[in-house]
């Protein structure tokens, strides 16, 4: 099925300019931040899928998986560097109809990752205010507003603000690995291990998998970064080591620690649990539930960025309304597409927790999320395969160490990742309604943008480049 596009004019690039800002740390804060609420909030619902043991499996293959993705996005990161991120490599290898499924696919997963994030906020801090829970939504609404507000003030003040509380929410989870070391006894609070046998495993892999979700955004700030054919690789490289180190500490401890895994498993603040089982319920545990508050916070924040820059880069070149790249004249941010994408997120959130379920709404959200993320990763790793045989001469500044091995094997994962979402019953209604809206999507190019798409930078570089129309 055929494209068409069309030139922009200047005054159409000139309402749709990004400001450079970022440099290597301030990207490590931005992969490490965006991630590090897996470690507080998440995870934990894997205990109850298939234990301590089937979450360790799980977390060894997603480890590997990650592995592969990490090094071949950091590859095509640093030889396209266009805030387009997935969608500019699938564009790139695979045309149009590649770079706007995978576009589409990472959307659905940065725009149901907030809401997962936002739900954990409403239930710390229902704890902390001792709010009912019927008040959960009004927290979300009040997050959602104060951190778009926070990335449409400037990209300087948004990076500075990831850096910081990036930083506050690994010294959080160093205090709550001290705060249950103590307790550390696998034999009494892990046990059994895989209470539901090998089956556990391949349930277990979606929360796992909420470990390291969204550490692959950094590409989408290639065009806020002052050298991101360097510092890109690096943030990546350096994200992924922080953490994995969190994301086996939190899982052990948190599992084989008082007050046990079945606690922590059906909690909704398993690190709040953890505290106050380690030090008692007393006036300080609410500081204890802000404590855990802040890795919540610090993705909230980081992942809102990052669906900004997304629904910037694709509207841009016409796959998603055009209106929503236009970019605040003064902050330079793309202040339509944050709004646009907290709308749709809360939308999601309220529509699951007002619908019959049996499942805690964060779970299905998770599930959602995850369904996304696995589709935009099945796709990256097909447009490295691509890209390394069709576009060999290419400049790669950096080029993965696990070469196309790396890329076959996160594949792999990510399909079986992909399988296992329809096993449970009770978050499969939620997976299914995700590929609803995946499906509306495809309907939406197939019959109105792909006759109206726009020769943004990452259009005009994969025409130049590329060998498929």
């Amino acid at each position: 099925m055929k494209t068409t596009h069309r030139p922009p004019s200047e005054q159409f690039l000139a309402a749709r300019q990004l400001k450079r800002h970022a440099g290597v740390w301030q990207l490590w804060a931005l992969g490490v931040g965006a991630v590090i609420s897996g470690d507080f909030f998440g995870w934990n619902f894997g205990l109850t899928s298939g234990g301590f043991g089937g979450m360790l499996v799980a977390l060894l293959i997603v480890t590997v998986m990650y592995a592969g993705l990490c090094s071949s996005i950091a590859e095509m990161a640093a030889a396209l560097p266009h805030t387009g991120g997935a969608y500019s490599f699938a564009r790139t290898a695979m045309g149009p109809w590649g770079g706007y499924i995978t576009g589409l696919a990472e959307n659905m997963e940065y725009i149901l990752t907030p809401a997962v994030i936002v739900v954990g906020i409403g239930g710390y801090l229902g704890a902390i205010f001792e709010t009912p829970k019927s008040w959960e939504p009004l927290w979300w609404i009040l997050s959602y507003v104060l951190f778009v507000t926070l990335n449409i003030w400037g990209v300087d003040l948004s990076f500075r603000f990831s850096l910081l509380i990036t930083l506050a929410a690994l010294l959080a989870l160093f205090t709550y690995w001290w705060a249950v070391y103590p307790s550390f006894d696998p034999n009494r609070y892990a046990a059994p291990f895989f209470p539901r046998g090998i089956n556990g495993i391949w349930s277990c892999l979606p929360f796992a998998l909420w470990f390291y979700l969204a550490i692959e955004q950094l590409p989408l700030a290639a065009e806020e970064s002052h050298d991101p054919v360097r510092d890109i690789p690096r943030g990546l490289g350096w994200g992924f080591a922080t953490l994995m180190l969190c994301a086996f500490l939190t899982l052990t401890l948190g599992a084989s620690t008082a007050p046990g895994a079945a606690a922590v498993g059906a909690s909704t603040e398993p690190l709040f649990l953890g505290f106050t089982a380690a030090w008692g319920k007393s006036a300080g545990s609410k500081w204890l539930a802000a404590i855990a508050c802040i890795g919540l916070i610090a993705s909230f924040h980081t992942i809102l960025f990052a669906y900004g820059r997304q629904i910037y880069s694709l509207s841009r070149a016409g796959y998603f309304p055009a209106w929503l790249s236009l970019t605040h004249a003064r902050r330079k941010t793309p202040h339509r597409a944050l709004i646009a994408g907290a709308v749709l997120g809360f939308g999601a959130a309220l529509a699951i927790q007002l619908s019959p379920h049996d499942s805690p709404v964060g779970a299905i959200l998770l599930n959602m999320a995850v369904f996304g993320a696995v589709i935009a990763y099945v796709l990256q790793m097909a447009s490295f395969l691509l890209l390394r045989r069709q576009l060999a001469r290419l400049p790669r500044p950096y080029r993965s160490p696990l070469g196309l091995l790396g890329a076959w094997v996160s594949m792999a994962i990510a399909l079986l990742t992909l399988l296992t979402l329809f096993l449970d019953p009770g978050y499969a209604k939620g997976v299914y309604g995700a590929a609803v809206w995946f499906l509306l999507g495809l309907i939406w190019f197939a019959f109105h943008a792909r006759h109206h798409l726009i020769l943004s930078p990452e259009e005009e570089f994969a025409i130049a480049h590329r060998t498929a129309p």
